[in-house]
């Protein structure tokens, strides 16, 4: 009982001393750049992250349309009082040592005990292919038991004349199988380590061991985010909501909105198209497409190309006509630097300027366009 009490009691000094560091250090900063980052640091501060994204929000984006679900749902869960601590910990290079709180309270993805065990070898038994649509790298595993053309998922790729209303086609699998995990805020993914160079780093933060299945999941997705942007790309990694609001506003202006694939509902199965709306003005202002990468925390992969077009489509039940799904189309209308073997060109049978292609934008993924 002793122990115990004395060790409660040491944790809660503990945490009391960080908080009060934390509280003086945000007092006594007085070197910032402008007013405004001033005002915005002591609300990030003061607040929980959630709270503070509405207002990051409201100060980027210039409309009034409702603020996305997608992206809000995903938000750190952190209160104000333990970002703060979290991220004193992370600045002073000490939250290797309280990673199991920082793993909970942040809802990471962290492979320390019997009960994540059985996620690890689920992910790692699949270790799957991130990529991000549009284009995808050339070689692409299919998720489908049910596949066609060099292994390829019926429905991953399609024309354009395809996204016609009363029109039956395959629907590939939209599926999100990653662990649910959320945003840390960016003043904690800031301070982080992100880069190949730095990756024993992050494995001794993450206490991933050698060839193991979160060093695995790390290293690929920093290769991604690291890897050339293809002709015409503008890409970025973004680690937090605060970073993706910025990358999309840089390429598309303030006045914009998210658009994403409403369910995973009609997945690897025959659908109607209903209602079809392609997004005006999508073809002329490069829309940024986010594909969620495997990470400890929310990692997403965005980029913007050059002449897509963007459509809106409600998805039908063939036999009832009853509507499952409403989803998020991307067509990209010029091919002609992509690869002779992409797969999409193994699926439809042609070339590279040959074609336009055409794919969904999958449960969990975000399609950012200027609001119309």
């Amino acid at each position: 009982m002793h122990n115990s009490f004395s060790t409660m009691a040491l944790t809660s000094l503990l945490l009391l001393h960080l908080l009060l560091l934390s509280s003086l250090h945000v007092l006594t900063t007085v070197a910032r750049a402008t007013p405004e980052a001033d005002s915005l640091a002591d609300e990030a501060n003061s607040i929980s992250p959630k709270a503070y994204l509405v207002h990051y929000w409201n100060e980027q984006i210039t409309n009034n349309l409702p603020k996305p679900p997608i992206l809000f749902t995903k938000a750190s869960p952190l209160t104000a009082v333990s970002a703060t601590i979290f991220a004193e910990l992370v600045a002073k290079g000490a939250i290797s040592d309280h990673l199991l709180s920082f793993c909970e309270e942040a809802q990471l993805l962290c492979f320390m005990n019997s009960s994540s065990y059985g996620v690890a070898k689920t992910i790692d038994a699949q270790l799957y292919k991130v990529y991000p649509r549009g284009p995808p790298p050339d070689t692409i595993v299919a998720t489908d038991d049910k596949k066609v053309n060099g292994g390829m998922e019926q429905g991953l790729f399609f024309r354009e004349s395809m996204l016609k209303s009363g029109n039956v086609m395959p629907m590939p699998d939209l599926r999100d199988n990653f662990p649910k995990t959320s945003f840390l805020p960016r003043r904690i993914s800031s301070k982080l380590p992100f880069s190949t160079s730095k990756l024993a780093e992050l494995k001794q933060i993450f206490h991933a061991i050698e060839n193991s299945t979160m060093e695995k999941i790390m290293a690929q997705t920093l290769g991604l985010c690291e890897g050339a942007a293809l002709q015409d790309e503008t890409k970025r990694c973004v680690a937090s909501i605060e970073d993706m609001i910025d990358f999309a506003t840089s390429v598309l202006g303030h006045d914009v909105m998210v658009r994403s694939t409403e369910s995973a509902r009609g997945s690897k199965q025959e659908v109607l198209i209903g209602v079809v709306k392609r997004i005006e003005g999508s073809e002329g202002s490069k829309p940024v497409a986010c594909h969620q990468s495997l990470f400890p925390y929310i990692v997403y992969y965005c980029h913007a190309f050059p002449n897509v077009r963007v459509y809106e489509a409600d998805i039908l039940d063939p036999k009832s006509k009853a509507m499952i799904n409403h989803g998020v189309a991307i067509c990209h209308m010029d091919t002609s630097t992509w690869s002779p073997a992409h797969g999409s060109f193994l699926l439809l049978g042609s070339g590279p300027g040959q074609i336009e292609v055409c794919h969904w934008i999958n449960e969990n993924n975000m399609m950012w366009t200027i609001a119309k």
